[in-house]
């Protein structure tokens, strides 16, 4: 039967196993709450949806949880007992929310429903990979299929089901918006050989169709991803050289997000965009005494305005104020968001540790728990670098370059966390792929074919050691609060995400 020579396939048998791993972690803490801010504002985003009340966050049933930790100025509003109506996060992580307690009820076990969903979506990151590898590197089936595991066996992407967060539609609405573009340039090929045929010119013109849907609601999760879509234009316009294609992908994109940008607009009777947390994000990187990523209690400040319009004008305002009081001090918090975005993968496994979500572990178990969430990104990136220098350019990485590029840049520039890179893994996993494959001869093959390789692997090599130091000095920085955290009441120190 089909169904079992489907079961014999690589990309289905990745599948089936990273789920299955995904799912350990998840029926082991099926009674675990939610622990951040973030996950609290979706959740209530998402019952507000299903309740019919529309895009609201703050109803009068929440504000006994919410009122002890953040101080709402309610008397400057006409508070609604449904709710405030909100603008401030991206609408469609907590639409799928909304959908998943719509179909399966939003009662006591909606986030173990949830997390159960999420393992499908975070499985099909490795069948992805696979596909994507295949795409950008055709003869390198082997290194496809290593990409792929990787990104099974990826510590951090395993758990992260756990977390109600949009990484976890967000990472997988970027590949698969990737993989479309790839696909539509494939179908171009496909009609140049096929002149004059008006199915051959539709067909390819879907992929270009889909492609922007994706993108468009690849940017209704994250907003950041904007800067992808105008990149993603200009690979179609420039690299593919498909001027009124690319101009279909932009149509497809916006036909997505206007309608939420229209939204927000008339909510607050200004231009707003598809989030309106800008300023707050600003005001965090710039904060005087912050470093450039998000920290407690300057998280605070703005939050007690119930206003988003209000909240994202002051926090802009303030930044420039920041700014304007320390220019010199831009350069610093460009280096040190750069070392946030690049550091090891223990913030969040610090935050609840600390805050006594699994209870006491002993030091040695925990030091080895920290060195195997630590250790992949320190392999997988390093090797990724190397295997960027081995890299030949073409049209199709010059794709992945550019998705880079406009989603980690605005990163250095406003705040930057350790979380944010994972978007990145699956691209260094293909790229770590290609180095591991090709071992020594291909470094050797690359160093004497030009002076272009010798370059290349000398800026890998540069990269490579920034990005050593990068680690040290983050392991000394937080020497003494990593020797309290492994002290024994370590679970109980409370530390501030």
């Amino acid at each position: 039967m089909n169904w079992r020579k489907s079961l014999k396939t690589f990309p289905v048998r990745i599948f089936l196993i990273a789920l299955l791993l995904r799912l350990v972690p998840v029926v082991v803490m099926r009674n675990m709450g939610i622990g951040l801010d973030d996950m609290f504002q979706y959740d209530m985003l998402a019952r507000s949806i299903v309740a019919g009340d529309g895009y609201r966050w703050y109803a009068e049933e929440d504000l006994p949880i919410v009122l002890p930790y953040l101080h709402l100025d309610l008397t400057s509003i006409n508070y609604d007992p449904r709710g405030v109506l909100t603008s401030f996060r991206p609408p469609f992580y907590p639409a799928f929310l909304a959908l998943v307690y719509l179909v399966f009820g939003a009662g006591a076990r909606r986030f173990l429903i949830a997390r159960l969903v999420q393992t499908v979506l975070a499985a099909s990151m490795a069948p992805l990979t696979y596909t994507l590898a295949r795409r950008l590197f055709p003869e390198r089936e082997p290194a496809a299929r290593i990409s792929a595991w990787v990104i099974t066996l990826y510590p951090m992407l395993v758990i992260y089901p756990l977390s109600l967060a949009t990484e976890n539609l967000f990472f997988v609405l970027v590949l698969y918006s990737i993989v479309a573009l790839l696909m539509a340039k494939d179908s171009l090929e496909i009609q140049s050989a096929q002149k004059g045929n008006l199915k051959s010119f539709v067909s390819s013109s879907r992929w270009f169709i889909l492609s922007g849907i994706l993108i468009g609601l690849t940017c209704l999760t994250r907003s950041v991803a904007q800067i992808f879509a105008i990149f993603a234009v200009v690979w179609v316009w420039f690299f593919l050289k498909e001027r009124k294609r690319a101009l279909v992908v932009l149509l497809m994109a916006c036909v997505v997000v206007i309608p939420w940008v229209v939204r927000n607009s008339l909510l607050y009777g200004q231009f707003t965009g598809i989030e309106s947390a800008m300023g707050y994000d600003l005001y965090l990187g710039y904060h005087p005494q912050g470093t450039g990523t998000f920290q407690y209690p300057q998280s605070l400040d703005l939050m007690t305005m119930t206003n988003d319009a209000e909240r994202d004008n002051v926090g802009i305002q303030k930044a420039i104020e920041f700014i304007k009081g320390d220019p010199g001090r831009v350069f610093y918090l460009f280096l040190r968001r750069t070392g946030y975005f690049l550091g090891l993968e223990r913030r969040a496994l610090t935050y609840f540790y600390s805050n006594d979500f699994f209870g006491h572990i002993p030091a040695m178990a925990l030091g080895g728990i920290y060195t195997l969430f630590c250790l992949p990104f320190v392999f997988v990136s390093t090797s990724g670098v190397a295997g960027l220098a081995l890299t030949h350019w073409r049209k199709e990485t010059w794709l992945v370059v550019l998705f880079c590029a406009g989603y980690i840049t605005p990163h250095l520039l406003i705040i930057a966390e350790d979380r944010f890179h994972l978007t990145t893994i699956p691209f260094l996993a293909i790229l770590a792929a290609q180095c591991w494959t090709g071992g020594c001869s291909a470094i050797q093959k690359r160093w004497a074919g030009s002076k272009a390789g010798k370059f290349a692997l000398i800026m890998a090599s540069v990269a490579i050691l920034l990005l050593l130091a990068n680690w040290g000095f983050e392991l000394w920085r937080d020497a003494d609060k990593l020797a309290i955290l492994f002290g024994l009441n370590g679970n109980q120190t409370y530390f501030s995400y």
